[in-house]
């Protein structure tokens, strides 16, 4: 699946880099657009993964979850 948490991260840092570069670097509003929209992301995972607390695995949207094996809930074995 393609826009994952991880692309995420690597977005993120591709901005902290291009901010870095002394001889090209990033806008200051364009940073400042990417860093918006990763904190919306960021706030909808927060939100699935307090889904997934209460609905179980079965919650699973695809966006920070994956086809890996899931581990056990807090408190049971496998």
């Amino acid at each position: 699946m393609k826009n994952q948490m991880v692309d995420l991260r690597n977005h993120l840092f591709a901005t902290l880099e291009g901010l870095m570069d002394k001889e090209d670097p990033m806008e200051l509003e364009r940073a400042k657009a990417v860093t918006d929209v990763a904190q919306t992301l960021i706030n909808s995972a927060k939100v699935e993964v307090d889904l997934v607390k209460v609905i179980g695995p079965e919650a699973d949207s695809g966006f920070i979850t994956s086809d890996k094996p899931q581990l056990p809930a807090l408190g049971q074995s496998k």
